[in-house]
């Protein structure tokens, strides 16, 4: 705690705490009004149109929304039954499964990033 007091550390945690729900609350009101996507879907949606191929392993989509496997899960279901991505067996390992994005997926994450970064830039501003 070099230079910092313990207080000093906690008020800047609570600091980042309260920015970071400023932030996400935002986005999550954007992308769901103009978009019908929740932050996790369009963080996955945004992982998959940015890889190669436009599709990942299911455990690395898992790390990058920040949920548990199940929940992660679940969220490549609601993606899935939107029609945005779709689950096809690896060629090399019939037990491994990619999450591929689908062109409409494409379009709807092509549609949403302008509003996501948008509430980037107006929320993460507002501070400065």
């Amino acid at each position: 705690m070099k230079g910092r007091s313990e207080q000093e550390l906690v008020e800047e945690w609570h600091g980042l705490l309260a920015r970071h729900a400023t932030v996400h609350s935002a986005l999550e009101q954007e992308l769901q009004a103009e978009h019908g996507l929740s932050v996790s879907e369009f963080e996955a949606l945004e992982l998959l149109a940015s890889s190669d191929h436009g599709k990942c392993r299911g455990q690395d989509l898992t790390n990058v929304v920040h949920l548990s496997q199940s929940a992660a899960s679940r969220l490549v279901a609601r993606l899935e039954r939107g029609g945005l991505v779709e689950r096809v067996m690896c060629d090399l390992d019939r037990r491994g499964i990619f999450v591929v994005i689908t062109d409409e997926g494409h379009k709807r994450y092509g549609d949403a990033k302008p509003t996501h970064r948008s509430v980037l830039a107006r929320t993460l501003h507002e501070e400065d």
